[in-house]
């Protein structure tokens, strides 16, 4: 099957995680046989973010990594007919200009001969609903949502006829435990700044904690003002900067311990959807204990797979027992390891994604909707 697949970038993740989601799922594609076609805009702002502070070497080691993978990068306007030529299924994802997000629609409904979706891994459906509600998805099978809740927005409020759920996963070609070369400390917490979203989360659940407990600990992440990090300085947390993703396996293996503090759209909108970082770190064999996120698609099981920590004070009981309690520590490991090879691997997400296609039967050659591409 051709598949073609629409994103922001899939060379950069400098604070753009959908990149993690993105390479799994056409890394498990190209594994099965399949041909994918990844195409991003030539000037994407994650991709010159990372170069500005990293340089070009940051994009040829994404190469080394990911040799399968490669994406077109279009620096004038696409030419559809020959993009999407032969092409069976199109994913879209929705860091996409409305006005391609239409253009592939009006393809669609001219020339046919694919399904297509329209793929959605952020919180703006709630935060920013006038942009969400802006883009064309008349002549699109659906949205694939990365949560229930998003799926529901988008139904309840007629953005889209028809939506799924399609969870973020772990890729575990990638995401795996490694052998611990060296101990470089005790906790270690992978994440961006953001807006600061969670700023307070983070003082709560992070800052305190470790300074309470004198623990060593790190942070890799982008885009930390000055302020924040004086204040990592102070409580004497290591900011590390950028981290790749594919850098990360061998990072969670040099610490004891990590940490899920999740952006306050998240924790109070959007129950359910926990991040990719989750689905990694588990992965890669690292007790997680988690600030307060109301698991309602039962992804997990807390309490086994991870800890809860509902209060400041809670979170340094948790770290103190998981870094003094090697038989708890190993059981979390284990039984969360065992949850993301059964039920959460981009394996699993590709098999998800091939039932909605065989759900909706053979592709319509042409839509009813005549239009001009």
């Amino acid at each position: 099957m051709r598949i073609v697949m629409f994103c922001h970038s899939l060379r950069s993740d400098w604070n753009h995680g959908n990149a993690h989601f993105l390479r799994g799922v056409a890394s498990e594609l190209l594994a099965r046989g399949h041909d994918v076609v990844v195409h991003e805009p030539h000037d994407a702002w994650s991709a010159q973010n990372l170069i500005a502070e990293r340089g070009a070497r940051a994009l040829e080691d994404f190469r080394r990594v990911y040799p399968q993978l490669s994406s077109v990068r279009d620096d004038r306007v696409i030419d559809l007919n020959e993009a999407l030529d032969g092409a069976e299924l199109v994913l879209v994802h929705e860091w996409n200009a409305h006005a391609l997000v239409k253009r592939i629609g009006d393809h669609r409904a001219s020339v046919g001969g694919y399904r297509l979706f329209f793929h959605d891994t952020h919180h703006r459906s709630v935060t920013e609903p006038e942009s969400m509600a802006a883009y064309d998805l008349r002549d699109y099978d659906g949205v694939l949502a990365f949560g229930a809740v998003i799926r529901d927005v988008y139904v309840n409020r007629g953005w889209a006829e028809r939506a799924w759920t399609w969870q973020e996963a772990a890729d575990v070609r990638v995401f795996h435990p490694r052998a611990r070369a060296v101990r470089e400390g005790d906790l270690v917490w992978i994440g961006n700044w953001g807006d600061g979203e969670r700023a307070d989360e983070l003082e709560e659940f992070l800052v305190d904690p470790v300074m309470a407990l004198r623990l060593q600990a790190r942070i890799h992440g982008v885009r930390y003002p000055e302020h924040a990090r004086t204040m990592l300085a102070r409580a004497g947390i290591e900011y590390a900067g950028w981290l790749p993703n594919y850098e990360a396996p061998a990072v969670f293996s040099r610490f004891d311990v990590t940490i899920h503090v999740p952006r306050r759209p998240y924790a109070r909108a959007l129950p359910g959807i926990p991040t990719i970082r989750v689905f990694e770190a588990m992965a890669c064999g690292i007790p997680l204990i988690s600030a307060p996120w109301d698991d309602s698609e039962r992804l997990f099981t807390p309490g086994e797979d991870y800890l809860v920590a509902r209060t400041g004070a809670e979170m340094r009981r948790h770290l103190r027992d998981v870094l003094h309690d090697a038989q708890l520590a190993e059981s979390l490991v284990m039984r969360a390891f065992s949850t993301i090879h059964k039920r959460h691997t981009c394996a699993h997400r590709v098999n998800e994604l091939l039932a909605i296609m065989r759900e909706l039967g053979s592709v319509p050659s042409t839509l009813a909707r005549a239009v001009a591409v």
